[in-house]
C-alpha cells in the first residue's frame, strides 16, 4: 500500500510502529546494519513496502557521512564532450555498473580555467569517490586527489605514477605497435604519423608505439604531424603532410575522428585511398564505420572501460582489494582503407 500523498511521506516512526520495533532499529536496518535480528528485518522491510516508505538520502548522509554519489569528471570543453563518441561510451559503461548499485552518478565537465572550483566540490563532501576521463598533464582541479579522496583514472595519469593512482586503460603503445606493423606488412616504408596531443597519456604513448614499430623495421620515424584529436585538424595535418613533398604510402592516426579528417584530405586531393596511401586509426567508433572507405583501426572497449572504471572504483569505497593497474584488451580490425 502507497500512503496518500495528501497525508505526507511515511514518516521512520510510523515504519516503527507497523513493525513493532523501535526508530534505532529502523534505521539500522534502512542504514543496511549487520547488527539486526533476521526477523526484525523482515518486520521492517514489511513495512516499509506497505507504507512505500522512502528513505531520507540527506539524513542517510548525515549519519553515514557517505552521499551515495559518484562523480564523473571529464576536462574537456562541452563541445567536445558532446561530439566525441568515446566519451558517450565511457558513460554508458559506468551507467550500466552503477545501475546495480546504490550510487548516483554526477557528471562534471571541468575547465582548467576554475581548477579550484572543481578541487573544491569533489573535497566538499559532495561525492564519496570520482572518476576522471581525458585527463591532460596541465590538469590540476584533481592533482593529489587520491590522497584524500577515492579516485580512479581513465588512462594512464601523466602526473603520477603507476604505484601511486588507480587506473583502466588499454595497451596504447602495444596497439599502436600493431597497427603499425599491419602498415609495414602491407609493404609500405613511407609511413607518417598523425600524433594526438601529447600532454594525454593516449596521445604520447600511441606515438611511442608507432615510432617503436618504424624503428624496429628501420624505417623513418620523421613523418608526424599532430592535431587535438579532431577530424578538422586530422584533415590540416594531412594537408601538411602531403604540402611537404615527402614520399608517403600510409598514415596512421592517433584517433579515428583525425583518421577521418585525413581521409577527407586525401579525398579532396584526388588521392587514392588505399591504393596510393592506405590510412588506418584507433578507436573503433562510428567515425571508422561510416567513413570511405571503411576505416581499419584498434578497437577499444570504451564501455567496457567505463564499466571496468566504475566496478574499480565502487570496490575501492567498499574497501575491497583492487588492483591498481587495470589493461583492457583491443583488437586490430582490417578494413577498406589499408586492404582493398
Amino acid at each position: 500500500m502507497i500512503s496518500d500523498p495528501m497525508q505526507g511521506a511515511p514518516t521512520l516512526e510510523e515504519v516503527a510502529a507497523l513493525a513493532g520495533v523501535s526508530r534505532s532499529t529502523v534505521s539500522r536496518v534502512v542504514n543496511n546494519s549487520p547488527h539486526v535480528k533476521a526477523d526484525a528485518v523482515a518486520a521492517v522491510q514489511v513495512a516499509i513496502d506497505k507504507l512505500g516508505y522512502v528513505p531520507n538520502r540527506a539524513a542517510r548522509s548525515l549519519a553515514s557521512r557517505k552521499t551515495q554519489v559518484i562523480a564523473l569528471v571529464v576536462p574537456e570543453s562541452t563541445a567536445k564532450v558532446f561530439a566525441d563518441p568515446f566519451f558517450a561510451s565511457v558513460v554508458q559503461g559506468v551507467a550500466l555498473r552503477l545501475a546495480e548499485t546504490e550510487y548516483t552518478l554526477n557528471m562534471v565537465i571541468a575547465s582548467e580555467a576554475a581548477p579550484e572550483k572543481t578541487r573544491r566540490y569533489l573535497l566538499g563532501g559532495n561525492v564519496d569517490g570520482a572518476l576522471v576521463v581525458s585527463h591532460h598533464s596541465g590538469d590540476h582541479s584533481y592533482a593529489h586527489l587520491g590522497l584524500t579522496l577515492p579516485v580512479v583514472f581513465g588512462g594512464r595519469p601523466l602526473s603520477a605514477s603507476e604505484s601511486d593512482s588507480y587506473f583502466v586503460d588499454v595497451d596504447n603503445i602495444g596497439s599502436a605497435r600493431t597497427v603499425t606493423q599491419h602498415l609495414i606488412d602491407l609493404g609500405r616504408k613511407n609511413i607518417a604519423m598523425i600524433a594526438g596531443r601529447q600532454d594525454m597519456p593516449a596521445g604520447a604513448d600511441r606515438l611511442a608505439g608507432w615510432r617503436g614499430a618504424m624503428s624496429d623495421a628501420g624505417l623513418d620515424s620523421s613523418l608526424v604531424e599532430q592535431g587535438d584529436f579532431s577530424p578538422r585538424q586530422g584533415a590540416e595535418a594531412m594537408r601538411r603532410l602531403l604540402d611537404s613533398g615527402r614520399p608517403i604510402d600510409a598514415v596512421f592516426a592517433s584517433n579515428d575522428q583525425m583518421a577521418a579528417g585525413a581521409l577527407s584530405a586525401l579525398r579532396e586531393r584526388g588521392v587514392s585511398v588505399p591504393g596510393t596511401i592506405a590510412v588506418a586509426g584507433f578507436d573503433g567508433d562510428y567515425f571508422g564505420e561510416t567513413s570511405e572507405p571503411p576505416l581499419t583501426t584498434v578497437v577499444q572497449p570504451s564501455t567496457g572501460l567505463g564499466e571496468k572504471m566504475a566496478e574499480v572504483l565502487v570496490r575501492l569505497l567498499a574497501g575491497e582489494p583492487v588492483e591498481r593497474v587495470t589493461i583492457m584488451p583491443t583488437a586490430l580490425i582490417v578494413r577498406g582503407s589499408t586492404v582493398a
